[in-house]
């Protein structure tokens, strides 16, 4: 890994970095690509659209909540996202850098996602807040159904396909089904429950929506193949793991939790059973990954570490390639924009980079 020292950094040749007053807590580009947002602890959001990647002074900062923005997602609308509080706020931040509160919500707004498919009357969004999830219709103003759980949500995804929400919580997750749109239908009422003991904290999905995996309060991962439930179980890291990335094949799992970048394989039916992880050489020794983000459309993966430097791996040469060199904090946010373009991070000291990865020069 001594070879990356030796490299320009991405974000000095195709890219721009701004110092902030706070922690980035979250970071998301819109559905559209069109723009890329950072969350930040003293409540607000910094937007950069695409025309103004390289000029840091016309990024467009918002506040929107009083204290720590705990959630941020796309939108169901293209170019629009949303965004929740300790405040207790549902908010759509739109493309004129105006902000809609679509609810509001007795305790924290800890987790949001939605989901768009071909036709309009499947958008939802999805709101949790404490053990309740709310599922919202696309407008994000009406309340479908309220999810009732025993514990504390850990994290909400939904299904490939918008047929259903795994919501994670202690002692595993709950498959609720999206098709009914009642709080009377009993049957809509009644999740799959997939059991493990424990906290079950971040959530993953398969892309072609074979498993579900979860970050667990102890330093392991549980996933279970959703075809017949059967138990994955992978272990071995030595810190907790709060960021997972799947390949948009399906191929692979990226992991934070150690000095390595930890990628197990998903290939077949089978997932990782019986089956060792890569282990893409970090910083050194010492140092944590603490973000992972997958490509798109490539075998091409971020990882963000806890002295702030970020790095890309390609999966099949294992060829390394530094995004940023800076050593301010410890990589809180990142992620790529759903076209694959850009690439954001931000860490605990608030620094914030974007780069544009189709830029030549």
């Amino acid at each position: 890994m001594s070879t990356h020292h030796n490299l320009a950094a991405l974000v000095q040749t195709r890219g721009a970095q701004q110092q902030t007053e706070s922690e980035i807590t979250a970071c998301i580009a819109t559905r559209d690509s069109s723009r890329f947002v950072f969350a930040t602890a003293l409540g607000e959001i910094i937007t950069i659209l695409r025309a103004t990647l390289r000029t840091p002074e016309q990024w467009i900062t918002t506040p929107i909540h009083d204290g720590p923005i705990l959630a941020l997602s796309m939108d169901t609308q293209s170019q629009s996202v949303l965004t929740g509080g300790d405040d207790g706020r549902l908010c759509r931040l739109t493309p004129s850098h105006t902000v809609e509160e679509l609810g509001k919500i007795r305790r924290w707004v800890e987790h949001i996602t939605s989901f768009t498919g071909k036709e309009k009357q499947t958008d939802l969004i999805a709101v949790a807040s404490g053990k309740q999830v709310e599922l919202r219709e696309a407008t994000g103003k009406t309340i479908l159904r309220t999810l009732e759980h025993s514990s504390a949500v850990g994290g909400i995804v939904f299904d490939p396909h918008g047929k259903y929400l795994a919501v994670s919580h202690y002692n595993g997750v709950s498959l609720w089904t999206t098709q009914s749109h009642t709080n009377t239908d009993t049957n809509a009422d009644t999740p799959r429950f997939l059991e493990w003991k424990g906290s079950h904290l971040s959530i993953a999905i398969h892309p072609q929506g074979k498993s579900v995996v979860t970050a667990m309060q102890e330093n392991d991962l549980h996933g279970w193949r959703l075809s017949d439930g059967h138990n994955m179980r992978m272990s071995g890291y030595p810190a907790k793991v709060r960021s997972l990335s799947f390949s948009h094949n399906g191929e692979w799992l990226a992991t934070s939790g150690a000095p390595v970048v930890v990628v197990w394989p998903f290939h077949g039916d089978d997932g990782p059973i019986g089956k060792p992880p890569i282990e893409l050489p970090g910083i050194d020794n010492t140092l944590l990954c603490t973000q992972v983000a997958f490509h798109p459309t490539q075998e091409v993966l971020a990882a963000g570490f806890e002295n702030g430097m970020v790095l890309l791996f390609e999966l099949s040469t294992q060829r390394v390639l530094p995004v940023s060199l800076d050593t301010i904090g410890s990589v809180t946010a990142l992620t790529y924009s759903p076209d694959g373009c850009l690439l954001g991070y931000g860490t605990e000291n608030g620094n914030i980079g974007i780069i544009d990865l189709t830029a030549t020069h």
